[in-house]
């Protein structure tokens, strides 16, 4: 049961927060930051376990000031199936345990959705932070998420207007769908102080303006040999043009030992790779780069909020505002086609967009206010077995 402050502001609000992913960390931080300033509910962090090495995962805990996770769940790596299902059982544990009011979840990873499943079936309300997202192309993992996240969430947190447009073209109620902006891009400006003065640049030699970042990890890229060879061969006509920084993930390491690419990596003259870096290494390395190159949704982000030229090795975005406002440009993964919009950064002629609407840093504090609101409008102080979904 809810209890009232002075006031109409609801405590005794307990809230469950999900993560499994590190872009799921940068998500959570602030919004758990801003509903403890506010002091509108308890809450639960629940880390699935879904990236579980300490590169992938511990050091952003540490950077980001988030708190060890009260739950975890240790799901470790396998099939999408498998983690998904390991997920739901272990959180399912977890639900009955702690009865909370409101799920968080946030993303596109297979945690996301296999909290989102768990908590619908126990009647337990959904928020989802970012929602509305779409590639339109469902060979890919984390568009069959977003889609089935969004479809069975209480609360769909925009990050912006084409998102709510997607959303409502696919039927969803209005009631449920609400803007509040980017919450990546809390974290982004409060973290960029630290950021730029991390030494990162200055400790890999080298020159800011001077170089280019690049990140391969998707599905669709690194596990066709097709496709992963192009890229290797674009990275190593880049790096002709100027030094490439590339921290190499780990599911892209392995694919490149696996089709046999890394020696012609390692030939690359130009090429710093370098493991997967922490959150405030990337934000440096990213804000002081000449152009970012490529697969993962959040750079495309984080460079138009940074005004850095993005070049996007994949046919398709999920941040289309990215494209038609920022700095992104799509270029797939065909060499000759990310070369060609290369030369064009380096000549002075890459995009130069602008940071889109409600992308300021405050959409936590904007998600905090919206929650106390539905707290107090829905009477979440109802018994948890009542449906929530109609």
């Amino acid at each position: 049961m809810l209890a009232r402050r002075a006031g109409t502001t609801f405590v005794g609000m307990k809230i469950v927060h999900v993560v499994g992913a590190r872009p799921n960390f940068m998500k959570v931080a602030p919004l758990m930051a801003a509903i403890e300033r506010a002091g509108i509910a308890d809450q639960i962090l629940v880390h699935t376990g879904q990236h579980y090495d300490a590169s992938m995962s511990d050091v952003f805990f540490e950077e980001l000031g988030l708190r060890r996770p009260d739950v975890f769940l240790g799901v470790g790596g396998g099939t999408p199936t498998e983690q998904t299902a390991q997920a739901m059982i272990g959180f399912e544990k977890v639900l009955r345990e702690h009865r909370p009011d409101l799920v968080v979840v946030v993303g596109d990873v297979n945690s996301t959705i296999a909290a989102a499943l768990a908590a619908t079936q126990q009647h337990v309300r959904v928020a989802h932070v970012e929602a509305g997202l779409r590639s339109n192309d469902m060979s890919m993992p984390e568009e069959i998420n977003r889609v089935l996240t969004d479809r069975i969430s209480d609360l769909l947190l925009t990050p912006s207007e084409d998102a709510n447009e997607n959303l409502r073209r696919e039927g969803l109620p209005e009631e449920r769908i609400h803007l509040v902006g980017n919450i990546m891009i809390d974290t982004l400006l409060s973290c960029l102080p630290r950021a730029k003065v991390s030494g990162t640049v200055a400790k890999l030699g080298l020159t800011p303006g001077k170089y280019a970042v690049a990140t391969i990890h998707r599905a669709g890229n690194v596990d066709e040999r097709a496709t992963l060879e192009r890229l290797v061969e674009a990275l190593d006509r880049v790096q002709q043009r100027l030094p490439i920084v590339f921290p190499i993930h780990p599911r892209t390491k392995k694919q490149l030992e696996a089709f046999g690419l890394t020696a012609r990596l390692e030939r690359m003259a130009n090429v710093r790779q370098v493991g997967p870096q922490g959150y405030l290494e990337m934000v440096d390395l990213t804000a002081h780069a000449a152009v970012v190159l490529t697969d993962s949704g959040g750079l495309q982000e984080e460079s138009t909020a940074l005004g850095v030229p993005c070049l996007t090795l994949r046919e398709e975005t999920e941040r289309p505002i990215t494209v038609s406002e920022g700095t992104n440009t799509i270029v797939g993964t065909e060499p000759a086609r990310i070369v060609a919009e290369l030369e064009k950064v380096l000549a002075g002629k890459g995009k130069r967009g602008r940071c889109p609407a409600l992308w300021d840093g405050r959409t936590s504090e904007r998600i905090v206010e919206l929650v106390r609101r539905n707290a107090e409008a829905r009477s979440l102080s109802t018994e948890h077995t009542v449906p929530l979904h109609s």
